[in-house]
């Protein structure tokens, strides 16, 4: 059975040259699971290969290319920076200074986005709207500043939605409430009109492709999102955009970002507190997204057009036992749907919504990592710093709960790189392996 059924030939090249990497958030097939095999199921901190001290707490995952691990945080002076990290032993090559002005409110922080790179260059972004592009040497090929540009960001829990660089071409969504209230973290005064927005970016120049405004009937909080762009192909075999956010699921398309269709009823309720977390999947002709706030599992097909909030409903999970933050990960033909508030793991049929298990896993913290998939497991870290790790075949199995033991809590998703675990605590990143 294909375990990756959106990705056409020329995704499907895209992958597989990057099979040992962990790009991006999403990792080298952009849904969370890697084909890699032999990796630890258990370890504890004594047997680590390495640990790598972080400055300060990030959301933001490790991304690795070849010998090198990037991983964005604060540093003690409240300055946004990049480090890039050798592979092997964790050792500092360089770190680049970013941004500054770093806020904190809850557990997160202006690091949250995770960065990417093709192998030649990386991008980092961050809740500042600091943007740049930088060489493997750290040298910054280019930067910009989109609340410079744009206005602050204007979020509750501070701007967190990941770039992603797709067939040669850098996007982000800025899903934000407008007006911006004035005890938003880093909003002083000013004009608080905002507008929520896709843009599409010549990665190699920094310039602007194509941005389009990107409206919804959401009120107050709910006009926020904090997930990020996935790609997926539909039935007609052409690619679009799936953006999460403001109580609804849309697909675009990407050389010019208009839309194609949108799919209401996430927010069933209207409420205006709604804040969107997790990122869309895609399965086979169908566009899934978990409403906020243990709202409905909702699988759109992705051949139509216009509004198909009605028409265009393939099937619903309404359980209550959906995620609030964690995005679900489809692998080996299941959709695995995490909810790290009452800790229940999901096993679903992607064609039908139809549950084939479900079991809670063990931890009384609560996660908001998302998790991912390789080598027949699923790996996810709780907010006390246990990384668990499940099966993922035909019954729900607990294989392991394996103690970090920083103190604080974390919200970065785990990478995955030539046989290795890359796991970011708020106090350090450790790279694990058999």
């Amino acid at each position: 059975m294909k375990t990756l059924p959106i990705i056409t030939l020329s995704l499907l090249g895209f992958a597989a040259a990057q099979a040992e990497n962990w790009p991006q958030w999403r990792g080298p097939s952009l849904n969370g699971t890697s084909p890699e095999t032999g990796l630890p199921t258990t370890w504890t901190r004594e047997t680590v290969k390495w640990t790598a001290p972080m400055p300060g707490p990030s959301g933001a995952s490790p991304i690795v290319w070849g010998d090198t691990v990037f991983v964005s945080s604060p540093d003690e002076e409240k300055n946004l920076v990049l480090f890039a990290l050798d592979r092997k032993d964790g050792s500092v090559r360089w770190k680049k200074q970013l941004g500054t002005g770093d806020i904190t409110k809850g557990r997160a922080n202006m690091s949250s986005p995770s960065p990417v790179t093709d192998g030649k260059t990386v991008f980092a972004s961050y809740g500042t709207g600091d943007l740049a592009a930088l060489d493997f040497d750290g040298k910054v090929l280019w930067s910009r500043n989109l609340s410079s540009e744009y206005g602050r960001l204007s979020y509750n829990w501070i701007y967190g939605s990941s770039p992603l660089l797709f067939q040669g071409k850098l996007y982000l969504q800025i899903l934000q409430r407008n007006p911006a209230p004035a005890d938003y973290p880093g909003q002083a005064g000013g004009d608080p009109a905002r507008e929520s927005f896709l843009l599409c970016i010549d990665p190699a120049t920094g310039k602007n492709l194509w941005k389009v405004p990107r409206t919804s009937t959401a009120h107050d909080e709910s006009q926020e999102s904090f997930g990020t762009i996935v790609p997926a192909v539909g039935k007609d075999g052409k690619t679009q955009l799936l953006v999460e956010g403001a109580d609804c699921l849309s697909a675009h398309d990407p050389a010019t970002g208009a839309e194609l269709w949108r799919g209401y009823g996430l927010n069933p309720t209207r409420r205006g507190d709604m804040r969107s977390v997790p990122s869309p999947v895609s399965v086979d002709g169908l566009a899934i997204a978990a409403g906020p706030k243990k709202g409905p599992l909702l699988a759109f097909r992705t051949d139509m057009k216009g509004d198909i909030s009605d028409t265009g409903v393939a099937w619903r999970f309404d359980e209550k036992r959906t995620p609030d933050v964690c995005t679900p990960v489809y692998y080996q033909g299941k959709l695995l749907v995490l909810d790290g508030d009452s800790h229940t793991l999901s096993a679903l049929n992607p064609k039908t919504g139809e549950k084939i298990w479900q079991g809670e896993i063990p931890t009384r913290a609560v996660v908001r990592s998302s998790p991912i998939a390789a080598d027949g497991k699923l790996y996810f870290i709780d907010e006390q710093n246990n990384v668990i790790v499940t099966g993922t075949g035909d019954k729900f199995e607990v294989l392991a709960k394996n103690a970090m033991g920083d103190s604080e809590g974390t919200r970065a998703t785990i990478a995955v790189s030539s046989g290795d675990l890359f796991i970011r605590t708020p106090q350090a990143l450790y790279c694990v392996g058999k």
